[in-house]
């Protein structure tokens, strides 16, 4: 195979003794909400099959409870009884039909549960929680112990071929571990070795349980990332006790959801944690797992080159694009669609308790109500213009032509991308750039016949004979009515990203939300920063690579911001109110590093050669600064709609053009999947 030449530590197999996996890609747990579904998880099974035929060498499900206290939410899965198991087999079927391997991983939520029933080993309420744990009694510790194998067995005879059991992440078990949060004085709580015990015993119950051929992957929390965390020491020991009760792999876990750094955002450089996994290696035997920003087969394979893992955990890179594996054994790595680590249709999804899905990929999770991604071949089944090729219509364009449409993508810029090509200058969002790639090659793949510097009119539309046309034509920005809005001072946020005109050493930003934030996060990025992005993230967020303080925690020492920025807003609410709840406290506390004054209730006033009048709670202020750079919101751009309408030609608005409220790339990337999929074929 291509990826053995291209890729060839990825692709080794990997003998772990009574079983050897095809390759060392791993996909990682990931919580999608299909685990909850009440019918014969027919979706679970699609979603997996996919990834198996995909290539993938093992996959892990989202977390099972193994009893009611476990739950993560009310009725959320759990594995307790023979019907349960039965509705499991379906899914390690649809898993093996595609020569597919796949673990279920046992996850007991502890105090992070959100029901009444919560229980922990001390009655120590999470800081990202509202309710308070029940202290669990010796009885029930045991208990549960024995839960953990009972699941574990019943994962086995629903056909699962391992299990993973969940000791990271700040969960239950890693609550037992660390000091932070077991204050028990029993055999329980107190020393280290009492501390462990609960981990060690659940492990030795489902090795006894499950029998000796059977994966057993042991999530560690390598790296707490929270006060009163493991110590090196701890986590070494922890490791190798894990290793001597039976642990088949050990997986790698990063930092708390409690933990105030971000560890799997944008922000985060590529393979950031692949040093701790090193650093465990010399101490065990068994294969490590190390995971956290892994999304390229590139990244991959020089982790696994350099020897800092023996297998790379993916989940979300696996959820862009299923046939990752494939692509890259086939040397198609510029066909993978890229995770972009946005965070906004998985993780968001399940904080609000939807179906997880993916911003790149809208078909994840969705396997049996959409079609798949396949190129036709054959007679034209009609001509259909896409106006615009942003998101939204690169999205359009390549489905279209992909069903078999002789498509013509038309852009009056001279590239493809739209509000990505500023989107892709924010620190921390440059892995925008990948979806360009990645549709760039999708438009030459399917034939697209692409358009550029180019500006429609309905009567060139109607003279080339388009049955269908869908305008993707985007937003344009909302001017507010401000005194003064002509003055050289005055910058839109396109001035500013797209177009990179000079901004000075101090500025004022109309509009908090997520463009106000984006031209925040890039007005401040500071102008000395460490060579590497990886130094740089470990100064600003205090992570320290030498693991001398419990947790891995070391004094963050943000870099000096480039400019004095304030951000305002005439509303007294939340700042970044719209931005994703797992990654807007990341922006919100990158810019209080930086030194961003943010301001709310504000009455503008003017720009005058003084800079920004406004009112603050009703005071008059001047604000001296050197721009005043304008996010107040979008229009949407579709003055052709209404003349294509009366021509008689069917129209379809996606993306800003169809809602400009505020600039969604997950939104815009469906829409225009469905327009394609809305289009009917001639005759």
């Amino acid at each position: 195979m291509a990826g053995q030449t291209h890729y060839p530590h990825l692709f080794t197999p990997l003998d772990l003794g009574f079983t050897t996996l095809p390759n060392r890609i791993l996909m990682g747990s990931m919580h999608t909400g299909l685990e909850e579904d009440k019918g014969r998880l027919e979706r679970l099974a699609r979603y997996f099959a996919a990834r198996a035929r995909g290539g993938v060498g093992l996959m892990v499900t989202g977390g099972i409870a193994p009893n009611r206290q476990g739950w993560l939410a009310p009725f959320s899965a759990k594995l307790t009884t023979q019907a349960e198991k039965n509705k499991h087999r379906l899914v390690c079927s649809a898993v093996h039909d595609e020569g597919g391997r796949i673990c279920m991983q046992i996850l007991h939520a502890g105090r992070y549960a959100a029901h009444p029933m919560l229980v922990a080993p001390s009655p120590l309420r999470a800081p990202i929680s509202p309710l308070r744990p029940w202290e669990m009694s010796p009885r029930l510790i045991r208990s549960t112990i024995q839960d953990f194998a009972r699941t574990a067995a019943l994962a086995r005879e629903a056909g699962y071929d391992g299990v993973e059991i969940m000791g990271s992440e700040g969960y239950l078990i890693n609550q037992f571990v660390a000091a932070r949060t077991n204050k028990r004085t029993d055999d329980w709580g107190g020393s280290f070795e009492n501390r462990i015990r609960f981990p060690l015993e659940i492990m030795r119950a489902v090795r006894a349980q499950t029998g000796p051929d059977f994966i057993v992957i042991f999530r560690v929390s390598m790296l707490d990332l929270v006060e009163d965390g493991s110590t090196w020491d701890e986590v070494v020991a922890l490791a190798r006790a894990v290793e001597a009760a039976g642990a088949t792999l050990i997986n790698t876990g990063i930092g708390w959801h409690e933990a105030r750094i971000p560890t799997i955002a944008t922000m985060v450089p590529r393979g950031a944690y692949a040093w701790v996994t090193e650093r465990l290696k010399p101490e065990i035997s068994i294969p490590l797992i190390t995971t956290n920003r892994i999304n390229t087969p590139e990244k991959a394979e020089e982790i696994l080159a350099l020897g800092q893992a023996d297998m790379v955990s993916m989940a979300r890179p696996l959820l862009a694009d299923p046939d990752f594996a494939r692509k890259a054994a086939e040397g198609r790595a510029t066909e993978i669609n890229t995770c972009i680590a946005c965070n906004q249709a998985c993780l968001d999804h399940i904080f609000e308790k939807k179906t997880a899905s993916c911003l790149v990929n809208p078909r994840a999770c969705h396997e049996t109500s959409l079609p798949p991604f396949e190129i036709h071949t054959g007679t034209s089944k009609g001509r259909v213009a896409v106006v615009g090729a942003g998101p939204a219509g690169l999205s359009c364009a390549t489905e279209l032509a992909a069903r078999g449409f002789e498509t013509h993508l038309y852009e009056a810029s001279g590239a493809i991308g739209g509000q990505f090509n500023m989107a892709k200058r924010i620190p921390g969002k440059e892995e925008f750039t990948e979806t360009l790639r990645y549709f760039n090659t999708l438009l030459e793949k399917t034939g697209v016949h692409c358009h550029f510097h180019t500006t429609v009119t309905t009567e060139m539309l109607q003279e080339q004979g388009f049955s269908d046309v869908v305008l993707a034509t985007g937003v344009s920005p909302r001017v507010p009515a401000l005194d003064g809005m002509d003055h050289p001072k005055v910058l839109s946020y396109i001035d500013v990203l797209l177009h990179q005109k000079p901004v000075g050493r101090t500025a004022a930003i109309i509009g908090a939300g997520g463009i106000g934030f984006d031209v925040a996060m890039y007005l401040t990025e500071p102008d000395a920063v460490p060579a590497s992005s990886l130094d740089a993230y470990r100064q600003e967020w205090g992570i320290d690579p030498d693991y001398r303080q419990s947790g891995g925690l070391a004094e963050a020492r943000p870099a000096p911001p480039s400019r004095k920025v304030w951000l305002l807003q005439r509303s007294r609410g939340k700042f970044g109110a719209s931005l994703g709840k797992t990654t807007g406290w990341a922006h919100r506390l990158t810019l209080r590093h930086r030194g961003v004054e943010m301001w709310g209730g504000v009455t503008y006033q003017k720009v005058d050669d003084s800079g920004l009048h406004l009112l603050v709670n009703q005071e008059p202020r001047i604000l001296e600064v050197e721009n005043v750079v304008i996010c107040a919101g979008q229009e949407p751009q579709r003055t052709l709609q209404p003349d294509l309408k009366a021509a008689g030609i069917r129209v379809q608005l996606i993306g800003g053009a169809k809602l400009a409220a505020e600039l969604d790339a997950k939104r815009a990337i469906e829409e225009g999947l469905l327009a394609a999929w809305a289009v009917e074929p001639l005759g």
